[in-house]
This record gives structure tokens, C-alpha cells and sequence, in this order.
């Protein structure tokens, strides 16, 4: 509590550091794979700004990647491995790695011990990681948190193109006439795809687009049409629309007859299907089968909506069936698009990332393909069937069969389903290391052993995305105090298990060249992954690569995936499914009346241990919140900024209330962000269930049941502080603001008193004290005083705190106690809280200069306040707060 193992801001100053020259990178976010251009400063910070030459973004970055400068501070930094706690060389620490995998592998077996693994690594990273698990330990018990991503569109592809392959690029989603989003809230979370596509719409208006999704977001204020379609029945919308083409004559029976099987069984399963389950008026499904089989040039973005699903591959095929059965894919403008949700997502697939899978799109499971990659590695052996995936990973840690886990960049812990479970599970195993940035994560503090990895800024590698664009990642920055890459770890450590010569690696351009060599051989055995034109890329030449979308061939990039209809199948035929619909696996009740849907919000990232440290991105939204419906609001009770404690057999979170007719009655909205560190009862993933795709093994995280009951507090609080801290009150959500944290609280005993309770939460015990109490209605103000300035201070109230938060932040460390009052003064207006991260305008500016201006467009307020003309992530909530003004009329 008294702020001593928190994380401080620490800048790298070093003697080594200096202002240097900028360097094309590329963004460590979503999958979209923005090109970054980075200058570091003599401080060891760095600026930051869009690559204009960069195919992905052509210059532009979103609110995330704008403030990536903010994030490379050293506060919460792990600079030394750590066992129990305490520093241990690297040398001690490589060799009790080493030494614990080999004790289990012998007495056990090679499947008592896994990896869990990130799509954050780098291509050369997770190759390593791959090799050293599956050719030379023995087991393919390496799985990656793109299993709860994008592994159900993994398996749709394969099963309907033989490998995991995506046909378009991200210009067809501008040269398309009708861009079709199912599941997928681009303007949130691919916000710069979203930018080309609102950018190409207004060019040609004449361009529509429908949104396929249960939830109405800031992408549907782009859309033509939205199908509010029941969670779950996607299949359902999708055969309703294979029946249609059908019935209408549209398909392209010479290509279906060329290319194409298993098109009667997927036409006759979708002519049975029952598309009243979608919950869509016949208007609407008319309307939409109108637009798609009336506009050939159609693209079908998909994303989680589609792929957290127990059905999610079969969501999948549906969709890809369509396209299947109308020949429209392998042509510009047209096709389906999986955008995936992190960096080097895509290079983890195709590096075998994934338990079921080998390098370079090769199948564990076929022989031929297994003595090719054993043979090129010189392995010892190979597992010949899937290891474990994540859920069942993770069950076998806890009921003991896995005997030494390593996890590596990823923090599951808080992301898994079940993740109270999952915490519980790595507690009971015999040997946990985790290699991170920080051992400041729910997952790092249930380590053995904690090793201190290189991050953004520092790593030196390739990463792959959405549209299999290869692109470099370069160090910016020194690695801080002993940091390593985690190629280099990784090998480090298979040398001293036994296996020298296999992974004698110096540089990241070795492993690539290897990687590459390999796809050659893959290429040969008919997969779609080849980039062996760059096997002997030179290291200037890999330093110098400039972005290059796969297949790499020696003759140069190859063209557009199945433009000639051939496929990855044994037939080189297309394949189309027969699919029903199927419910949700978890079901409602009255016990638990509520459908759970998470999903991310549009500042933060993941567990927010790299957006958290950006003051401007914790500003949009600071706390996790629940949206519900009126009509559920109301029927428990519920105002807005209340508390909502969500609970089933997993646990329980409390959140705040957001109401919304964004979301439907009987679902409730949550983000997957917060974490133990930064909103203990926040971890919304404790409610996940952890049921799972049969085919992909991708757990259904947006489809789960919970109750909901209002929480209940006897004190509510705002809290803000020019040093760390940290509460212990039953709620608090923590984050940095522009003049130290913030944090929101709630708590079930009033104290006796209020300025020891400030002093004791602030850790300022011999501050001067300052306050205003009010005990009849219950209202407390206290002020931390040092110099004449208030360095911290508490607001607390028996309801929600209303106040000007970003007055208080501003003030803090510079005013006097007058900052009691919680607003400014008459000739300061309240600014409102932040809509435009990256020029910190609020929402009361905005809607001020609507009204005193008369602004009617996003590109008026733009003008007038620079609001959306930065990055562009908030121009989607513009639009909402003009369409929620009235229209001026002009006087008579």
C-alpha cells in the first residue's frame, strides 16, 4: 500500500544513449502491421510517427501506436532474472531451465513439459521455440495465445483450402463495391484498416458496407446495413444466404465444376438450415442477401466475433462457402479476410506455432511431412501427433501430467477462460519460468523463475500480418540491464539441454534464412507457404528488407492466391462444407439469466503492461465497465456509473455500469484488459467458460453466462496522487494519468477517519492534511498538501463521485487546496472526459463547439478543435456525438 513494489517511471539514461537516426519498424500491436518510423532522443525515449512508405498504414497510426513513445520508460522493468524473488545470474538461470526440463523429460516424458508461447514474438523467436520443442524434445506440447484468437480461422482454411491460407490484401478492401464485417469492430480494433476503409467509402460513395454483429459499435456507424444477428448464429445468417444464392442462380457453376467439391452436401445442409435463429427480421436477411449476390466485387472481413465461438470454424467455412460457390475469391476486390488481433500472429502460424501444426504450414500428423522437417532439422525425433492445446494445456498443469512450463511473453493467467483456474493450476506445477518484459504480471508472479526479455524497441526480427505482409522489426533501443532476445534464451537453453550444433545461432538472420530454406521443402510437398527465394538473403540484405507479402519465390513475389482456382487440397479443388447451426455451448437459466460477451476497447491492448503506461491512453476509458441494456438496467436497478458484479461457478468481477442500447437485452459487454495489477476484480476472463471448438480447440469467450446483481458500496472514491500507489479497498481500478495515477474506488467500511485513510492510501503519512467533510451527507475531500501544492487527493462520496477528473489531474502538483472544489472556475470550462486521445480534447469542448459553431461534420470539428485529425481512432465517436445533437435549423 505504500507504493513500495510499484512500478516508477524510469527513463533509460545511459552513457551509450543518444540521439540517433530514425528507423523503419513496424508496430507491435494489432495485426494490421503498421510501419513506424522511430527517432530516439538523447533520453533514451523516442518519437513516433506513421511510415508513409509502409503498404500496411501509407503513414497513418492509431491512438496505440501514436503514443508508443510513451511506453519504452524502464519503471516496471525486469532486469535481471529473478528465482523466488531474488537475482540469480544468467548462467545459474539457463541452467536450471535446462536442467528442470531435462529432470521431467526424463523421469516423465517429453509431454510433461510445454511452452506457452505469444503472437508477439518475433518469427525468429517462435521458429526457435518451435524447433526446440517438437524436433528436439520430442513433444508438440507448444501452444500460443493465438489459440484464443484466430486458431478457428486457422482450421477453416484448411479445411476448405488445404492450408491456412488468406487469399486478399488490404486493397481489396478498397477496391471492393461491398465490404461485408462479421464480428469484427474494425474501428477499435484495426482502427488504421478501418481509416482505409471509411477513406475509400468516402471517395466512392456509392461503396456499401454491412456489419454482421449482436453488439452496435463505432464500426457500425459506417455501415449501410447492421444485422444485430443473436450471438452464436452466424452459420445460421450465412447457409440462409448460400440457400439464396441457390435459389437466385448466382452461382459460377463453371468455376464451382472446375475448382470446387463437396458443393451439393453444403448446398442441401444449407437449404435445411433455419435462419429465423439469427433473430433477423425477413426485411433485413432479404436486404442482405440483396446486396451480396447483387454485387459481385464483395469482401467478408471476419475477426473474433467469428472465431471465439465452439462453433467458430464452422462460422468460418459457412462464410468461406459462399465465396466458394460465386468464384469470388482470388480476384481484386473480392474474397474473405481474416484481420487477426496480434502483431505476428500470422508468423506464429506459419512457423508451427500452434500444437497441431509444423513449420512452414506442414501438418504434424502426415508422415512425409514429418520426415522433411526431422531430416532438415537433423532432429532426434518428432512427435507424430498434436500436442496439447491451450485449454487442455492447462488442465494437464493442473492436474499435474505437465511437470515444467515456460511461458514467454504472454501473461495467461488473466487471459485465459477460467483464469482463476489457470493461476491456481500454475501454483501446483513443479516448475514455472516465465520470460517477459516485467515481473510485474498476474502470470510473472506465480514464477519460479522470471527471465528479462528484450521488447519493442529492442528485438530484431520479422513479424508477418493479416495480409501475409513480411515486415521488419528493428531495435530502436538498447536492451536494458541484461535483457536478452528471446531467440537467443531459447537457444541458449536447447544448447545446454544437449543440442549444441542445432542451435548455434549468432543473429536473427541466421534463423530466417534457415526458416526460409525450409519453406522451400515445403513448397515442394504442395503447401502454400514459400519464401525460399530469401534462404541465402545476405545479413545487410535482411537488415535492409523492405515489407514483401509471401509466396517469395526465387523468381520474385508470387501473384494472387487461387487466381487460377488451383488450391492446397490433394484434389487442388476447393472444398465447400456441410454445416448446421449450433447454439452457444453455454446456456442461459434463470440462475444465470445473462449471455457474457468481452472484446477489447479502442486505447488498450491486451493486459495494458504496454498501453497502461501511456497516461492519454488510460483517458478514454480508465476502469473496466459492463454495458447493459436499459431494460436490464432498469430491472436491476442500475444507473449509470453504478457498480455490477458479475458472477457464475468461475468467480466473480465488479465492474462499472455503462447503459446502452449498444448492447441487446439479455447480453452484458466487458473489456478483457484489466488485470490484478490494474483492476483486480476486473479480470473479466475468471467468467469465461472454457468451452472449446472441437475442431480448433479456440474457447468460446464471447458467448459464456453470468448473474448480475448491483454492487453495492458504502463509500465511493476518485483518487489521485503524484506517486505511486496502491488501494485496498474492494474496488479500485488503477491507472497513470499526465501528473502520476488516478484511481477509481468503492468500499464496504466507511473509515473513522478520512485524512488517515488518505495519508495510509497514499503512503504520505506525515503530509499535511487538508479537507472538507460533510458527515450528514456522507461526503469526504481530502487534500495531501507539501510546499502550498496538493500532491494527492481524495474524493469520496456514499454514490459515484461526480467531479471534473481531468481538472484534478491537471492541478495536481500545482494547485492549493482550492482544488477541493473538484471543477474548474467559471473562466475554465470543464473539458469532459477525453474522446480525442491524441490532443486530449474532451467531450464537453466537443459538444460546446457543435452547439456555439455550428459544426456538422467530423471534418468541421476537426478544423476547429484538431479532434480526428491526428490518428484518426476517435472520428467513429465524432460522428455519434453529432448524429446526437439536434439539426440546426436556420432561422426565418
Amino acid at each position: 500500500m505504500d507504493g513500495a513494489d510499484l512500478p516508477r517511471h524510469i527513463p533509460r539514461r545511459s552513457a551509450n544513449i543518444s540521439a540517433g537516426p530514425t528507423v523503419c519498424t513496424t508496430c507491435p500491436y494489432c495485426g494490421v502491421g503498421c510501419g513506424v518510423l522511430a527517432t530516439p532522443d538523447a533520453t533514451g525515449g523516442l518519437t513516433v510517427k506513421g511510415d508513409p512508405n509502409h503498404p500496411a498504414n501509407l503513414g497513418r497510426l492509431c491512438s496505440k501506436g501514436s503514443a508508443l513513445g510513451e511506453t519504452t520508460d524502464l519503471g516496471d522493468r525486469l532486469l535481471e532474472p529473478k528465482f523466488k524473488g531474488q537475482p540469480i545470474g544468467w548462467n545459474d538461470a539457463l541452467d536450471m531451465v535446462a536442467r528442470k526440463f531435462n529432470d521431467a523429460i526424463e523421469a516423465h516424458g517429453p509431454d510433461s513439459v510445454a511452452f506457452y508461447v505469444s503472437g508477439q514474438l518475433l518469427t525468429e523467436d517462435y521458429y526457435v521455440a518451435n524447433k526446440l520443442m517438437k524436433g528436439f524434445i520430442g513433444s508438440a506440447n507448444i501452444d500460443t495465445n493465438s489459440r484464443l484468437c484466430m486458431a478457428s480461422t486457422v482450421a477453416g482454411h484448411k479445411r476448405a483450402f488445404g492450408t491456412d491460407t488468406v487469399p486478399g490484401t488490404y486493397e481489396d478492401l478498397e477496391t471492393c463495391d461491398l465490404l461485408v464485417l462479421v464480428g469484427s469492430n474494425l474501428a477499435w480494433c484495426h482502427p488504421v484498416l478501418y481509416q482505409r476503409v471509411a477513406a475509400a467509402k468516402a471517395e466512392r460513395p456509392q461503396m456499401k458496407v454491412i456489419t454482421v454483429d449482436p453488439r452496435r459499435t463505432a464500426t457500425t456507424d459506417i455501415s449501410d446495413l447492421h444485422l444485430a444477428l443473436q450471438p452464436g448464429s452466424d452459420v445460421a445468417l450465412f447457409n440462409y444466404l448460400l440457400a439464396e444464392i441457390i435459389r437466385r442462380d448466382a452461382v459460377d457453376q463453371a468455376w464451382v465444376d472446375a475448382h470446387i467439391e463437396g458443393f451439393d452436401d453444403a448446398v442441401a445442409a444449407a437449404q435445411a438450415g433455419d435462419a429465423s435463429v439469427t433473430g433477423l427480421s425477413d426485411p433485413d436477411l432479404t436486404a442482405f442477401a440483396d446486396i451480396w449476390i447483387g454485387t459481385e466485387k464483395v469482401v467478408t472481413i471476419f475477426s473474433q466475433g467469428v472465431n471465439q465461438s465452439t462453433s467458430g470454424s464452422d462460422k468460418v467455412n459457412a462464410i468461406l462457402n459462399c465465396h466458394l460457390a460465386t468464384g469470388r475469391i482470388g480476384r481484386e476486390g473480392m474474397g474473405p479476410f481474416s484481420v487477426t488481433g496480434q502483431p505476428n500472429a500470422m508468423g506464429g502460424r506459419e512457423v508451427g506455432g500452434l500444437a497441431n501444426m509444423l513449420a512452414c504450414h506442414l501438418d504434424i500428423e502426415n508422415p512425409a511431412h514429418r520426415d522433411v522437417v526431422r531430416g532438415f532439422w537433423n532432429a532426434p525425433r518428432m512427435p507424430e501427433q498434436a500436442g496439447l492445446k491451450a485449454v487442455d494445456m492447462f488442465k494437464a498443469v493442473g492436474d499435474g501430467r505437465i511437470k515444467a512450463l515456460w511461458v514467454i511473453c504472454t501473461n495467461p493467467a488473466v487471459s485465459m477462460p477460467e483464469a482463476g483456474a489457470i493461476a491456481e493450476a500454475m501454483k501446483t506445477c513443479d516448475f514455472v519460468v516465465v520470460s517477459d518484459l516485467t515481473d510485474k504480471t498476474d502470470t510473472a508472479r506465480l514464477a519460479d523463475l522470471v527471465l528479462p526479455a528484450t521488447g519493442w524497441g529492442e528485438k530484431d526480427g520479422t513479424v508477418t500480418n493479416s495480409e501475409r505482409m513480411i515486415s521488419r522489426q528493428r531495435a530502436v533501443l538498447p536492451a536494458p540491464g541484461s535483457a536478452r532476445h528471446d531467440w537467443d534464451i531459447l537457444a541458449n537453453v536447447g544448447r545446454r539441454m544437449g543440442w549444441h550444433d542445432a542451435f548455434d545461432y549468432e543473429t536473427p538472420g541466421e534463423i530466417f534464412r534457415e526458416y526460409a530454406a525450409l519453406s522451400g521443402l515445403a513448397a515442394k510437398l504442395g503447401r502454400d507457404f514459400d519464401i525460399s527465394g530469401l534462404q541465402l538473403i545476405s545479413d545487410s540484405d535482411y537488415d535492409a528488407m523492405l515489407p514483401q507479402r509471401w509466396p517469395v519465390t526465387a523468381d520474385g513475389p508470387s501473384g494472387r492466391m487461387f487466381a487460377d482456382g488451383t488450391f492446397y487440397t490433394p484434389t487442388q479443388k476447393g472444398r465447400m462444407l456441410a454445416l448446421e447451426h449450433r447454439e452457444p455451448a453455454s446456456k442461459t437459466s434463470p440462475e444465470h439469466p445473462f449471455r457474457l460477451n468481452t472484446g477489447r476497447v479502442r486505447d488498450h491492448w491486451h493486459t495494458m503492461t504496454r498501453t497502461g503506461k501511456s497516461p492519454r491512453l488510460g483517458q478514454h476509458i480508465a476502469e473496466p465497465y459492463a454495458e447493459i441494456h436499459p431494460l436490464d438496467a432498469d430491472r436491476l436497478g442500475l444507473r449509470d456509473a453504478d457498480l455490477i458484479c458479475l458472477s457464475n461457478p468461475h468467480g466473480e468481477s465488479v465492474l462499472r455500469v455503462l447503459i446502452t442500447d449498444r448492447a441487446q437485452a439479455g447480453s452484458i459487454f466487458a473489456p478483457i484488459h484489466w488485470t490484478g495489477e490494474t483492476a483486480p476484480t476486473g479480470v473479466i476472463d475468471k467468467l469465461v467458460t472454457a468451452n472449446v471448438d472441437p475442431v480448433s480447440g479456440q474457447p468460446e469467450s464471447k458467448s459464456s453466462v453470468v448473474a448480475a446483481t448491483r454492487y453495492d458500496a458504502l463509500w465511493y472514491g476518485f483518487a489521485a496522487s503524484t506517486k505511486e500507489f496502491r488501494p485496498d479497498t474492494e474496488y479500485w481500478a488503477l491507472g497513470r494519468s499526465a501528473s502520476g495515477y488516478r484511481a477509481e474506488l468503492a468500499c464496504l467500511e466507511i473509515p473513522e477517519d478520512w485524512e488517515d485513510c488518505a495519508r495510509t492510501l497514499f503512503g504520505m503519512k506525515d503530509a499535511e492534511a487538508v479537507s472538507y467533510l460533510d458527515p450528514a451527507q456522507g461526503i469526504a475531500r481530502v487534500a495531501l498538501i507539501k510546499d502550498g501544492k496538493v500532491q494527492a487527493t481524495l474524493f469520496a462520496a456514499p454514490e459515484p463521485v461526480a467531479l471534473s477528473r481531468g481538472h484534478v489531474i491537471a492541478e495536481l502538483g500545482q494547485a492549493g487546496a482550492e482544488l477541493l472544489s473538484g471543477r474548474p472556475g467559471a473562466d475554465r470550462p470543464d473539458p469532459g472526459a477525453t474522446v480525442c486521445a491524441c490532443l486530449n480534447v474532451g467531450i464537453n469542448t466537443i459538444l460546446r463547439a457543435i452547439d456555439d459553431q455550428g459544426l456538422t461534420s467530423v471534418a468541421q470539428i476537426g478544423e476547429a478543435l484538431g479532434a480526428g485529425t491526428s490518428c484518426g481512432s476517435c472520428r467513429p465517436e465524432l460522428a455519434q456525438l453529432l448524429a446526437r445533437r439536434p439539426v440546426q435549423e436556420a432561422a426565418e
